[in-house]
């Protein structure tokens, strides 16, 4: 769903604490909201559309496991040739299977995080569609082997702990690990990633299904916390306008006793293992370039084991959780989530298929 032109806002305390209930409860009703920062649902429900049609403030939802128990999350760091990383950018920003596009400092000028089904599908993509793409100068790729952490749990921690037990008491975790979805699942998240909020009704009329099978279907998955809901806010209003990502390496062994210390920050949120000689990444949210240092420092106190090899300091998080950003962070659309397929580039493989079939008779 596109929003309104974006415009500049001052976010107030009862926004922030608005915010803060829906990264919560993200599909809560209003009144329940509303009770939990002290107004009536209707006032909540009002705010909420300023800040969701301005793009200062969204819901994204994405399937947990990436729908497949099989399926390879891939960090891939992109050169561009002088000039073209524009073209490179608007090129790679509607691929679906791309959550995160970031424009980084550092030795790469895109910072990406993409989904796959599997290894292949992962290889097919960096060969017959980002290597293919003008303006591509380079790649290098690493598998996040586990993701420990992701951004689902941020929060702005603005509600007191009575208001944050009111919103998620009650709340039953059968969560299924490793499931694979049907067509329908995976359809109905797709629809309901443009806005988490819409009715079961607006739902069952986008997907043909009734909204007595929404309901029932979105029901199981919230129970099973099969969907991931992150509330997200633009960055410049977010109180943490500064990403920053940290290559780092760890002894193998010490793997578990250091995320438990990462997961204990409140700058961590994203925190992944890799298939790479820096085996760890970190992404972090900062209040300001000039606390980079003052972080790291802290970090080497708290977590000696941890060494940083590498940083990138986002300069425009483009893309986050399917939705694209302009620079100030707020949302311009929603690229629903989903798995990358490509005729051209299966075509492609299909031509150097038969060109290796030649060769071996």
């Amino acid at each position: 769903m596109a929003v309104e032109t974006p415009e500049t806002l001052t976010l107030d305390e009862l926004d922030y604490q608005l915010l803060t209930a829906l990264q919560l409860a993200p599909r809560g009703d209003w009144q329940r909201i509303g009770d939990a920062i002290g107004v009536d649902g209707s006032t909540a429900a009002r705010r909420w559309n300023r800040l969701f049609r301005s793009g200062h403030a969204w819901i994204s939802c994405l399937p947990a496991q990436l729908a497949l128990p099989s399926a390879v999350l891939a960090v891939i760091e992109v050169d561009c040739v002088a000039g073209r990383l524009p073209e490179v950018a608007a090129g790679l920003a509607n691929d679906v299977n791309i959550v995160t596009l970031e424009h980084v400092t550092g030795a790469r000028d895109l910072l990406i995080q993409a989904a796959f089904v599997d290894h292949v599908q992962l290889g097919r993509y960096l060969s017959m569609r980002l290597g293919m793409l003008p303006g591509v100068a380079s790649s290098r790729t690493q598998i996040a082997v586990t993701v420990h952490i992701e951004g689902s749990r941020w929060r702005l921690e603005r509600l007191s702990d009575e208001a944050r037990q009111s919103l998620t008491e009650g709340r039953a975790d059968t969560r299924t690990k490793g499931r694979v979805f049907s067509d329908e699942d995976i359809r109905l998240i797709q629809a309901l990633s443009e806005d988490p909020r819409q009715s079961a009704v607006r739902i069952a009329e986008r997907t043909g299904l009734s909204p007595t099978t929404v309901r029932r279907r979105l029901d199981r998955l919230d129970a099973e916390r099969s969907i991931v809901y992150r509330c997200e806010v633009a960055r410049y209003v977010s109180g943490f306008p500064i990403s920053v990502s940290l290559w780092c390496t760890l002894p193998p062994g010490d793997t578990g006793r250091v995320v438990s210390k990462l997961s204990g920050m409140r700058e961590t949120r994203f925190c992944a293992t890799l298939s790479g000689s820096a085996n760890l990444i970190l992404v972090v949210w900062l209040r300001s370039v000039q606390e980079v240092a003052a972080f790291e420092a802290r970090l080497s106190v708290q977590v000696p084991e941890l060494t940083i090899t590498d940083r990138a300091v986002a300069l425009w998080v483009m893309k986050l959780g399917g939705h694209l950003l302009d620079p100030l962070g707020r949302n311009l659309r929603t690229v629903p989530l989903g798995f990358w397929n490509d005729p051209a580039s299966d075509a492609a493989e299909g031509e150097l298929l038969a060109r290796l079939r030649q060769a071996a008779g």
